[in-house]
């Protein structure tokens, strides 16, 4: 009678996950990220997809200018084990050249999901919320409307608002900013 063993799976720190891409085994056109220690492929970007991160990234450099650091598809580090690369981050305006951006920098992360939909909200929207990040938007490209996920628990957030039609949204951090969402699909 054969034993049956289960298989376990090797997670990776971030030093090792850096390290991966150091040497080549990752290499920098590798579309991957870091989540709970396992090296996750991420989606392919299709032309909704960019089009709404550049129109993201246009509104909220201008309107934050001198306010805020606005990162586009950079990694934000949630824990030794945990480096996603939102599409969007809204960061604290400080040095990173020493430091990368970690969730305590983050004033809001924003993840458009043209096929990543379920994924943005299964795996992503717990991870963010267990880590404490304030605010986070999922942009569904389809529908175009926008999920406001604030109130952060170790278990999910406690507010959810889907912004859709003519509507238009405020950032937590920055109340006075506002992005209506003609802008962001258009």
């Amino acid at each position: 009678m054969a034993l049956e063993v289960a298989a376990e799976k090797r997670l990776f720190s971030r030093a090792e996950y850096h390290r991966m891409g150091e040497v080549g085994i990752l290499e920098p056109t590798d579309r991957v990220e870091l989540i709970r220690g396992e090296i996750v492929k991420m989606s392919p970007i299709g032309r909704h997809h960019v089009a709404f991160v550049n129109n993201l990234t246009q509104l909220l450099v201008t309107r934050l200018a001198g306010r805020a650091i606005v990162s586009v598809q950079n990694p934000v580090v949630l824990s030794d084990d945990t480096e996603p690369e939102p599409d969007v981050a809204v960061l604290r305006p400080r040095s990173y050249k020493h430091a990368e951006p970690a969730v305590e920098d983050a004033l809001l992360l924003i993840e458009v999901a043209e096929t990543s939909l379920r994924y943005d909200r299964v795996t992503k929207r717990p991870l963010y919320a267990e880590a404490g990040m304030p605010e986070y938007w999922v942009v569904d490209c389809g529908a175009e409307t926008v999920e406001v996920h604030r109130a952060p628990t170790r278990i999910g957030y406690r507010d959810l608002t889907v912004v859709a039609g003519a509507g238009s949204l405020s950032l937590l951090a920055f109340p006075d900013v506002s992005l209506a969402l003609a802008e962001i699909f258009s």
